[in-house]
């Protein structure tokens, strides 16, 4: 595998020479996404802790001290000790623990919405092959990925970076995948930003999913299971990207999972593997994973736009897998996860018969996701000694999980990560000293507080304000920025002897458009050594037209469907979603 670096190095500047290993690298590796230094204070309000007896305090307080919960307890118990002086903050509304996304492929999330889908496809195999594809979706991240400014430097991810976390903030998640970076040293590291990551958390009490693995164990099922045993962590990867009929015992999506058996009643499939989709596994493919504690990840919205179906959850219930959620990306699916939480519970409701509960569906974003992490013991409810990651929704009337389902994105009031109030209504942020950025969202005043001694300092010099009009720009300008790039490079000689530090220039990692040696998804062989299942890369040939000819000037993503004109009109012209899904969900906004 290509080796992931765990420094930061900014986004321009000098490439070390060297690093350092072993006591003097433990001794540089970054701190947590902010030090556990953070402000002392007590929240009050309803109290949904999401616990093991979901235990709900009508009026309770949650005191938080250097990114840690100190005590969740009544309003009328005198505080812990150390809290006598420190005013309570009134949220006016019910504390939930944060949202934690389990699949996002964060890098396209500045796209909008792919509408209509051209059309019902089978596979994962399938749809990157249609022209729109490249036009809409590979072309415009390629151009950002790649686009330099005048002195070489990547000119668009700290922008993107920014743009994206703080839609993600929006929505009230505080931890999704990371956005994955490569140089021309072959360093490769995650961008650390304000969300937790679950591929680099830099904290001992979370250990460090993977989300990509190398291509030699990608294609082998014995080193597959070799590698997937050789950690404690979460390995989240793609699989099953498609659907497999009734009827039908050998779709292309079913292939990709039946590869996973290496011999006769053994599988590639422990507890360590979350499965991104599983939208082709029938149900006696969910008994394998559920008797070998495997579990799964669902993208519902993102499945039933290209596939006119989902995961069939129904049967991984009954196996006991354990299920998360995701809203995959905004070219094919949700803003973020509140509205993941909506699309849901709708097909709950009217394809399953209410199998789901409101409880159930919020587990899957909180406690169910940190098990599957196996964070449990750090994260997913709210409770003593756990790590302060809580969102605030208006108003404490009705019960109160379907009631963070039916909220709305201007009912988020506050959102804190480690303890750091991130964004929130202006009184909120203020009386916990954020005071941050202003923005409107849906014509409602709101702040987001950026500031962040541990992360990239490219990224910390951009505002959301700057974030937003940089990609505006460039997305309107997509045409002349690919043929800057397609212009032949001039190589200058050089300056510098041949021991100086290389000049680091770096780009996204694109793994859904570009081979960069490793896979989100294993490629095992099915019928034949050579017959690997699973998706293959839709990359621009020699052949493909250069992208200056066909890309033009596109939207960016607005943050919320609170101000997006379009995005429900859109879901609701999009022929592969089933109607009480297309008609229920603008009741939901």
């Amino acid at each position: 595998m290509k080796h992931v670096e765990r420094q930061w190095y900014p986004l321009s500047g000098q490439q070390p020479a060297a690093q350092p290993r072993g006591a003097a690298a433990a001794a540089r590796k970054p701190p947590p996404i902010d030090p556990l230094t953070g402000p002392r204070f007590a929240l009050a309000g309803r109290v949904v802790t999401m616990d093991d007896a979901f235990t709900v305090l009508d009026d309770g307080v949650v005191y938080v001290d250097r990114g840690t919960i100190v005590a969740v307890q009544d309003r009328a118990r005198k505080p812990p000790a150390d809290f006598a002086g420190v005013k309570v903050v009134e949220t006016g509304g019910s504390i939930y623990p944060g949202l934690i996304e389990l699949h996002n492929h964060l890098s396209f999330n500045a796209l909008t919405l792919w509408s209509p889908v051209p059309k019902l496809y089978q596979n994962r195999g399938q749809w990157p092959k249609h022209p729109d594809y490249r036009r809409l979706i590979s072309g415009p991240m390629t151009v950002v990925g790649e686009h330099r400014d005048a002195k070489g430097n990547a000119a668009l991810i700290a922008p993107l970076v920014r743009y994206v976390e703080c839609k993600c903030l929006l929505g009230g998640v505080t931890t999704s995948q990371g956005i994955m970076l490569n140089s021309n040293a072959g360093i490769r590291r995650y961008y650390r930003g304000i969300l937790r990551n679950v591929e680099q958390t830099d904290d001992p009490l979370l250990s460090e999913a993977q989300a990509r693995i190398d291509d030699v164990d990608a294609k082998n099922a014995r080193s597959f299971l070799k590698r997937l045993n050789k950690e404690d962590s979460c390995f989240l990867l793609h699989l099953s990207e498609g659907i497999t009929p009734d009827g039908e015992t050998e779709s292309p999506a079913r292939k990709h999972f039946l590869a996973l058996e290496v011999a006769p009643d053994e599988w590639a499939i422990n507890d360590r593997l979350a499965a991104i989709h599983s939208a082709g596994l029938l149900a006696e493919d969910f008994e394998v994973m559920g008797k070998l504690k495997g579990s799964m990840v669902w993208s519902p919205l993102s499945n039933l736009l290209l596939y006119g179906a989902t995961a069939r959850v129904d049967a991984a219930r009954a196996a006991k897998v354990r299920i998360g959620l995701g809203s995959d990306w905004s070219p094919s699916g949700s803003k973020n996860l509140l509205g993941e939480l909506k699309v849901a519970w709708l097909y709950s409701q009217h394809m399953l018969n209410n199998l789901f509960t409101a409880r159930d569906l919020l587990a899957m974003a909180t406690r169910d996701a940190a098990k599957i992490l196996k964070w449990e013991q750090a994260l997913g409810s709210i409770e003593a000694d756990k790590r302060a990651d809580l969102v605030v929704m208006d108003g404490a009337a009705g019960e109160p999980c379907e009631a963070f389902i039916r909220a709305r994105e201007t009912d988020i009031r506050l959102v804190v990560i480690n303890g750091v109030a991130r964004y929130g209504i202006p009184s909120a942020m203020q009386a916990l000293g954020a005071k941050g950025e202003a923005l409107k969202v849906g014509g409602q005043s709101r702040q987001v507080f950026l500031a962040q001694e541990t992360g990239d300092p490219d990224v910390g010099q951009v505002s959301l304000k700057a974030a937003t009009a940089a990609l505006k720009k460039a997305f309107k300008n997509l045409k002349s920025l690919a043929r800057d790039i397609e212009k032949p490079k001039v190589r200058k000689p050089a300056l510098m002897s041949a021991d100086a530090p290389r000049r680091a220039v770096w780009g996204l990692a694109l793994d859904e458009i570009k081979d960069t040696g490793v896979d989100q998804r294993p490629r095992l062989p099915f019928a034949g050594p050579r017959d690997f299942t699973g998706p293959n890369l839709q990359a621009a040939s020699a052949k493909s037209p250069p992208l200056s000819t066909i890309l033009g000037p596109i939207e960016l993503d607005p943050l919320t469907v609170a101000d997006d004109p379009h995005f429900l009109a859109r879901i609701l012209s999009e022929p592969n979603v089933p109607a009480a899904i297309r008609a229920g969900l603008p009741q939901l906004y």
